[in-house]
């Protein structure tokens, strides 16, 4: 793990203060094919979950936010900073999603594109196989937070996904049971299931 921070930690210095190269565990990842929310322009989306632990990221994503609203601040002035109800990309996943254990302990950023990201395994190959990586997988994930100004009310600093990178294979977290959980073993060998006749324990 040392390893993986130094090398994300590299990359974050050189690259401008928007862009941000962190480590998390994705979760709710519509990377393989856009998804429309109530009728909204179809989009690739993940949810990047830290843990509330790792204050060098979270520090990271701090600073990364920071510039966005200096940069929102220079387009739009004070007042953008100072609307109602300005939104910000982080949040409190123990206060916004206290149902889903997933999010215990952890704070979250929604990410969303318009293009599909990259996604590549360890050695930076590219993965096609939707099978490969999904949510509760550990990822390098490239975040560009900017600043937007829809309306009065709808003002903010956004999250957008660029690329993900497969660190290490997690439990996957589908939103759905598992067929093992779903199921008991049935007697009778698997042979017994070409029968003609319907067997017994049914």
């Amino acid at each position: 793990m040392a390893k993986l921070f130094e090398i994300y930690n590299k990359f974050n210095e050189a690259k401008s203060s928007t862009k941000v190269r962190v480590f998390c565990r994705i979760c709710y990842a519509n990377i393989w094919e856009p998804k429309s929310i109530l009728g909204s322009e179809p989009k690739y989306s993940v949810s990047c979950l830290f843990d509330k632990e790792d204050k060098p990221t979270l520090d990271l994503i701090g600073k990364a936010v920071e510039a966005a609203k200096e940069a929102g601040k220079e387009k739009w002035g004070e007042k953008f900073l100072k609307a109602p109800k300005f939104k910000l990309p982080l949040h409190d996943g123990d206060n916004d999603r206290p149902d889903d254990g997933a999010y215990e302990g952890m704070m979250y950023i929604n990410a969303t594109s318009k293009d599909q990201p990259e996604i590549v395994d360890r050695k930076k190959h590219p993965i096609t196989d939707p099978m490969m990586v999904g949510s509760g997988d550990y990822c390098m994930v490239t975040l560009n937070f900017a600043p937007y100004n829809a309306d009065n009310t709808n003002k903010g600093i956004g999250a957008y996904l660029s690329n993900i990178q497969l660190a290490a294979r997690g439990e996957r977290l589908s939103g759905k049971s598992s067929a093992d959980a779903d199921f008991d073993e049935l007697p009778g060998d698997d042979d017994e299931a070409l029968s003609d006749e319907i067997p017994d324990f049914i």
